[in-house]
């Protein structure tokens, strides 16, 4: 059996920045009640009529971590999109990805795991380098949420949060006994699904055919909604479980933990996990006061940008975790 590592990182986000600040002219909100609730200081959205799409944020990330990778796009033997804005209904933007890059006629994987996303398309992407199937496999987490957003008072809550952005990885077989991806360990529960979704349209309730026919200015199933305090409680213990099933799997301690990335949810929950495992700030990082969350791109983002900074380096123990919509949870344990 085979190995993988990480041969590649690459992130992108739009250069417009949207402050606490701006969004208190447009909502009932302000920059304290904001931060208090979820350490977030400003997000990234993109400007309308820009032509920026959930594929060409990608496409961008995706040609940085390809071209670190010192891999040329020929050698890209498949793709694994994560995302849950994609630029169509179907197909998903696996395939734009491909042209837009100009890969061969290699498979595209499109992944619908929400916040668990990218670590659940890395997992995928791991299985079929271990087998032998694939030597190079590019990760892609793109979204392009804010123009699904309700950006007003009613939907404050939610709509702070959210940010656009693309992250991306390359990941290869390994060479050497030292750098590879561990492990992966990936669990949901759909009890909880409406607890944090977007009910429509849906092929299975109302469709945009009846949105359009009811034409209600009330109707807020189209925009996302999500039971703050109950997916704070489910992700505390969600994410402790995953980042200790990791751990014990590969007879690890949190001693060994080098440094942590944890999904960009919600500041708050990355340091009650911090304080929890009794981590410093030099293991742990986040980016969500800059970004906000960004759903599936939140991690690779922050991966990209921990990496640049110095703050991994090779040998060390990188434990990925998320949780998000669906309930879905997940883990990675990568030797760097």
């Amino acid at each position: 059996m085979y190995h993988s590592k990480i041969s590649g990182l690459g992130y992108f986000v739009p250069e417009n920045i949207v402050t606490n600040d701006d969004l208190s002219k447009i909502m009932d909100t302000n920059d304290e009640w904001i931060q208090e609730r979820t350490g977030i200081q400003e997000r990234r959205h993109v400007l309308k009529g820009s032509g920026e799409t959930t594929t060409s944020m990608g496409v961008k990330a995706a040609k940085i971590a390809i071209e670190r990778s010192g891999l040329s796009k020929e050698e890209i033997d498949f793709i694994v999109f994560a995302t849950i804005s994609p630029d169509y209904y179907f197909p998903g933007p696996g395939v734009s990805l491909q042209k837009e890059l100009g890969l061969r006629t290699i498979g595209a994987l499109d992944v619908r795991n929400q916040c668990s996303g990218f670590v659940y398309a890395l997992s995928i992407a791991d299985q079929y380098i271990k087998t032998g199937m694939y030597k190079n496999i590019l990760i892609v987490g793109s979204e392009l949420q804010s123009i699904g957003l309700d950006m007003t008072t009613r939907g404050r809550g939610v709509s702070v949060i959210f940010g656009d952005g693309a992250g991306a990885a390359v990941l290869s077989r390994a060479t050497d006994e030292v750098s590879q991806v561990l492990s992966t360990h990936l669990h949901s529960e759909g009890e909880h699904a409406k607890e944090l979704s977007v009910l429509a349209p849906g092929m299975g309730g109302r469709w945009v055919t009846d949105i359009l026919a009811d034409n209600d200015p009330n109707d807020e199933s189209y925009f996302p909604y999500m039971n703050g305090q109950f997916v704070f409680k489910n992700a505390v213990v969600r994410f402790s479980e995953v980042i200790h099933e990791g751990l014990e799997a590969n007879n690890l301690q949190v001693s060994d933990i080098d440094m942590l990335i944890p999904h960009q949810a919600n500041l708050r929950i990355s340091q009650f996990i911090q304080k929890k495992f009794g981590l410093n700030d030099d293991q742990v990082y986040n980016n969500i006061q800059k970004f906000g969350n960004t759903t599936a791109a939140s991690i690779p983002i922050a991966l990209t940008q921990a990496w640049e900074e110095g703050k991994i380096k090779k040998g060390d123990t990188v434990v990925l975790a998320a949780f998000g919509s669906g309930f879905t949870w997940a883990s990675a344990i990568i030797k760097w």
